[in-house]
């Protein structure tokens, strides 16, 4: 997938470790708070991290991976009229009432690593990089779905944690989303990229879809000819029509 996309960083995996799996205790908190969505930044960058309860930094997705209750500011909606993002409260409220979320003390921890370091078998695979190449992977997997049309979802908040990971995760389906405060605020991500998730079952027939891509469509699409040979027409064609392009 880096190879044919050019990705600038690695594709993440995201692996839940729930109360009853006993591997769990061999998979100590990483040190220092930090958000979710810091640690797929450092994934992306070659690092591992694990994530649970007490050093997730994030409130809203402490709640949404059933560590922590939701903060009273944001269950009011009053902590998203502080912040700017919203005008009235109920507006806030209604963002937060519809995130999708676990159960509270279904997941201990959380393991987020670059995918070709994988130990074991992640839940999810999140991709951070230009809209380009991510609409490339979107497009594989709906060749594995018989072409059936993708749906996006998103709050334009919990962008990493909810929608590109637990939505993945719970609906066993792929969602993308442009980001979000929150992320576009903590991370490196850049103002021309996105994010995609996807559950791991997906990743062979998306890789395979891809190579089918790099072929012809891809390169070819990438090499902007029907743009040359509009360009060409433009040149050749009377002043004064769009040859300012």
């Amino acid at each position: 997938m880096r190879e044919i996309l050019g990705l600038h960083g690695a594709p993440i995996g995201v692996r839940f470790l729930k109360k009853d799996q006993m591997d769990r205790l061999a998979e100590p908190c990483s040190e220092g708070h930090m958000r979710f969505c810091q640690a797929l930044m450092r994934a992306r960058h070659g690092m591992r991290t694990v994530i649970c309860k007490e050093n997730i930094a994030c409130p809203a997705a402490a709640c949404a991976f059933g560590f922590k209750p939701l903060p009273e500011p944001l269950k009011t909606g009053k902590g998203l009229v502080g912040f700017g993002i919203t005008a009235r409260e109920e507006v806030g409220v209604r963002m937060f009432e519809g995130m999708t979320v676990f159960d509270k003390g279904n997941i201990d921890r959380i393991e987020v690593f670059p995918l070709d370091q994988a130990r074991k078998e992640p839940d999810v695979v999140v991709v951070e990089d230009e809209v380009e190449k991510l609409m490339w992977i979107v497009l594989a997997s709906m060749h594995s779905h018989g072409g059936e049309r993708v749906r996006g979802t998103t709050a334009v908040l919990q962008a990493t944690c909810v929608d590109a990971t637990i939505i993945p995760y719970q609906e066993q389906r792929l969602n993308f989303n442009f980001g979000c405060y929150g992320c576009r605020d903590a991370t490196d991500i850049g103002p021309g990229e996105a994010i995609v998730g996807f559950p791991i079952d997906e990743l062979p027939a998306i890789i395979t879809h891809l190579e089918y891509l790099n072929k012809k469509a891809l390169p070819h699409s990438r090499g902007k000819h029907a743009l040359e040979a509009f360009m060409k027409q433009q040149k050749g064609g009377d002043e004064g029509s769009c040859s300012s392009l």
